[in-house]
C-alpha cells in the first residue's frame, strides 16, 4: 500500500510525458516541417532560396545533418539565381566535403543560375524540373555613374586617394581604360575558378564547360542534355533518390532544420533589420555570381 502513491505520481508524469510527445510530433505534421524526433532513417532537407548574400545559416544546416547520424542523405533545395562570389564559394566547398562522407542530393526549384547552380554542382546528383531556369555560368559586376545628374543640380565630388584604383567602380567619375582592364582581369580569374569548380564537380572536361560558360541560361531539359544535370523531377524525386543513396528502405522521414523560435519583438525587428540588409547587400556593386534576369 505505501507504494500506490508512488506509482501513481509515476503514470501520471509518464502521462504528461507522453502527451507532450504527442503534441511536439502533432504539431510538426501540421507545420509541415519535419521532425527531429521522427523515428526511423531520415533524409534532411537544407533549402537556399533567394539571393545569396551569407552562407552562415547553409552552412550551419548542412554541419547539423552531417553530424546526425540519423540523416542518412541531404537534399539541397536550391531556389536562388545566385549571389555573392564570396558567400557562393563557400557553400560549395561545404557541400563537397560533406558529399565525401554522406549522399547530397540537389533539387532545383523555379531557378538555380549562377551562384545557385554553383552551390549544386558538387552534389552527387542534381534534380531539376524542365523548365527550371539555371545554369548562367558567369561573373557579373554592375556599376551606376550618376556624374552628369549631379552635375544638373550643381553637386560635385571630390576625392583623395591613395593610387589611381582607389575609386575604381565610384559613382562619380566613369571608369578609365585602366580601371576596366582590371576589373575584366579579376572577373576573368573568378571566371575561370567557377569553370574548374563546376567541371570538378560535375566530373566534366574543362573545355566542355567552358562552351557552356558565357553566361548563358538553359532550362532543366536543356541542362540534362548538356550535362549539366542527371535527371528530371520535382523535389519528392530528389528525396526518393537521397533515400536511394543513402541506403533508405521504404519511405524516409523528411527533416527540416529547425527554426529559431524568439520573441515576437525580437523576431520583428531581427526580421526587419535583416531585410533591410539584405535589400542593400542586394543592390550592391561587388563581384557576383548573379543571373540578371530575377530581381
Amino acid at each position: 500500500m505505501s507504494n500506490r502513491p508512488f506509482l501513481i505520481a509515476l503514470s501520471i508524469l509518464g502521462g504528461i510525458f507522453l502527451l507532450f510527445f504527442a503534441l511536439i510530433l502533432l504539431v510538426s505534421r501540421m507545420t509541415g516541417g519535419g521532425s527531429a524526433f521522427s523515428f526511423g532513417e531520415k533524409v534532411g532537407v537544407v533549402e537556399i532560396t533567394g539571393v545569396i548574400t551569407s552562407s552562415r545559416e547553409a552552412i550551419e544546416n548542412l554541419h547539423r545533418f552531417r553530424d546526425d547520424n540519423g540523416i542518412k542523405a541531404i537534399v539541397l533545395r536550391v531556389d536562388s539565381p545566385g549571389g555573392g562570389v564570396g558567400p557562393s564559394q563557400e557553400i560549395y566547398q561545404e557541400v563537397k566535403k560533406i558529399a565525401a562522407i554522406k549522399p547530397v542530393v540537389a533539387s532545383m526549384g523555379a531557378v538555380a543560375a549562377s551562384g545557385g547552380y554553383y552551390v549544386a554542382a558538387p552534389a552527387q546528383q542534381i534534380v531539376a524540373n524542365p523548365g527550371t531556369i539555371t545554369g548562367s555560368i558567369g561573373v557579373i559586376m554592375e556599376f551606376t555613374n550618376i556624374q552628369e545628374l549631379l552635375g544638373k543640380i550643381g553637386l560635385h565630388t571630390t576625392v583623395v586617394k591613395s593610387g589611381d584604383h582607389k575609386d575604381i567602380g565610384s559613382p562619380f567619375r566613369p571608369l578609365s581604360p585602366a580601371d576596366r582592364a582590371l576589373l575584366q582581369g579579376l572577373i576573368d580569374d573568378v571566371h575561370r575558378q567557377f569553370i574548374t569548380d563546376v567541371s570538378e564537380g560535375r566530373n566534366l572536361d574543362l573545355e566542355t564547360v567552358r562552351a557552356l560558360a558565357d553566361g548563358r541560361i538553359f532550362t532543366g531539359q536543356q541542362a540534362l542534355d548538356a550535362g549539366l544535370i542527371d535527371s528530371l523531377g520535382n523535389l519528392p524525386t530528389a528525396i526518393e533518390v537521397a533515400a536511394e543513396l543513402g541506403g533508405i528502405e521504404g519511405t524516409p522521414q523528411v527533416v527540416y532544420p529547425p527554426k529559431s523560435k524568439g520573441r515576437i519583438l525580437d523576431y520583428l525587428i531581427t526580421e526587419t533589420v535583416s531585410q533591410l540588409q539584405r535589400g542593400l547587400q542586394e543592390r550592391s556593386f561587388g563581384l557576383q555570381f548573379l543571373w540578371s534576369g530575377v530581381e
